[in-house]
């Protein structure tokens, strides 16, 4: 890996790199991961949130309950793999 200039910036080398890559660049640069291949999981409410929406503690009471069920079954899996 290449190290910065001192005269420069701290990025500019990674810069200059994907300049000079650039036409035949693939993929992912400056570390950028792809998000793998399942979706986050998502909550979903009847009614679009609002400033002035009044039943925030229960929107954020659901998606407590959510994490912690999705917890749950993370544990759970862990258990029976070991127990096999």
């Amino acid at each position: 890996m290449a190290t910065g200039d001192s005269s420069k910036g701290i990025y500019d080398y990674q810069y200059r790199r994907f300049f000079e890559n650039r036409s035949h660049h693939e993929g992912y640069d400056f570390q950028h991961a792809p998000g793998g291949s399942a979706q986050p999981p998502t909550v979903t409410f009847r009614e679009k949130l609002r400033w002035w929406t009044l039943d925030r503690w229960r929107r954020r009471k659901q998606i407590l309950t959510e994490r912690d069920r999705l917890q749950r079954e993370i544990i759970q899996i862990k258990q029976r793999t070991r127990s096999e």
